[in-house]
């Protein structure tokens, strides 16, 4: 395995974050392979060097995990708070293995959060060119005209930490219930702090409620204060969106809920031109109209006499067909086309009479007892 840093080593290891494990390592409690090590950089193999923290042998990089909390309001997104407020890490103490938050959601906002020790996958998330789509459901004070939410759509500018302003990417608005005080969903692609909340400061509106209802793939599907732990196949989508093709939205266009469907019109056929048209077939004539003269047929004389059948030569004139040609015969036999000539019976030897003939053999017959006679 290829040498890494070594807070990275401690941080996948589970012991501490990194910025935690540079202060291990600077403070001296930190020895690989026998010596301390102070040196920020120093770089190590977790599978052969052996490296202690406080005394305790590191057993390896953890495994992922990956949770998705519906961080109720009340809550600080930290791992830990110097004013001793609760933090979402109380919500996730049954949790196996050591997790942290992916972003963050301030104290008065609420709904789906993202927790995972998997770095990589947190760093290219919470970066600013990852453009992965965020959707809120905010409560308004006050009911925004349309100026103001085209000018939503477009950007407007609001201000960081140390006055400097900066421009906002376009966001998808619509509105979801009317009334004085009307709930409007918002989805935006960065994750700067109380970007929503400074959004609608700059038109005029304060927002009252702000719920977190989808981050990228993930939907908010657990009640407030409970968690569930991820699948693989919504592991891997967000994967995909973290490292996937960035695309900024378009000014989407107001949509009222529940918006009756536009009705479609059926254009109608246009004939092919191609197709000749049909003559106009003329009409019926009834029984009564027609001609009662039967048609005059002309008779067989009167026809046109039939072409004459092609004379054939006779076969005297036909030419001689070419003679087949003959093969000498051998010299030492007769020709293959004569046939053999035997000689008359009376010719041939006669046959000796006066053989002697071997006599026949008899067989076998045992002799009978001779019958008794009878008194």
């Amino acid at each position: 395995m290829p040498a890494e840093r070594l807070q990275k080593i401690i941080a996948a290891a589970g012991v501490a974050s990194r910025r935690k494990a540079e202060e291990l390592i600077t403070s001296g409690r930190v020895q690989v392979n026998g010596q301390v090590v102070t040196e920020l950089g120093t770089k190590a193999d977790s599978e052969q060097d052996h490296i202690r923290v406080d005394g305790k042998l590191l057993q390896g990089p953890e495994r992922f995990t990956y949770v998705a909390l519906n961080k109720p309001k009340g809550y600080v997104t930290t791992v830990s708070d110097e004013k001793k407020r609760p933090t979402v890490m109380d919500l996730v103490q049954k949790v196996k293995g050591r997790v942290y938050p992916v972003g963050r959601l301030d104290w008065a906002s609420e709904g789906l959060l993202l927790m995972t020790n998997d770095g990589a996958l947190a760093n290219a998330l919470m970066k600013a060119s990852s453009n992965v789509p965020k959707t809120y459901v905010v409560k308004v004070a006050g009911q925004p005209d349309e100026a103001k939410l085209d000018k939503l759509r477009r950007g407007v500018s609001i201000a960081e930490k140390g006055g400097r302003r900066v421009r906002t990417a376009p966001a998808k608005i619509r509105l979801i219930r009317e009334g004085d005080n009307p709930w409007l969903e918002v989805t935006i692609i960065e994750g700067r702090n109380r970007q929503v909340r400074k959004m609608f400061e700059e038109v005029g509106h304060h927002v009252e409620k702000i719920r977190r209802v989808q981050y990228g793939p993930l939907e908010l599907d657990v009640p407030p204060g409970d968690w569930r732990n991820l699948t693989l196949l919504e592991v891997a989508k967000l994967k995909a969106a973290a490292s996937g093709p960035k695309l900024t939205l378009p000014p989407s266009v107001p949509v009222p809920a529940y918006a009756p469907k536009a009705p479609t019109t059926k254009l109608a056929r246009v004939p092919k031109s191609s197709s000749p048209a049909r003559p106009s077939r003329s009409p019926r004539t009834s029984r009564s109209e027609r001609p009662s003269v039967k048609p005059s047929y002309a008779p067989r004389s009167s026809r046109p006499p039939r072409s004459e059948k092609p004379s054939f030569t006779p076969r005297s004139t036909r030419p001689s067909q070419p003679e087949k040609t003959t093969f000498a015969s051998r010299s030492s036999g007769p020709s293959r086309l004569e046939k053999p000539s035997f000689g008359p019976r009376s010719s041939r030897p006669p046959q000796s009479k006066n053989l002697a003939r071997a006599p026949k053999a008899t067989p076998f017959r045992p002799s009978r007892p001779p019958k008794r006679k009878r008194d």
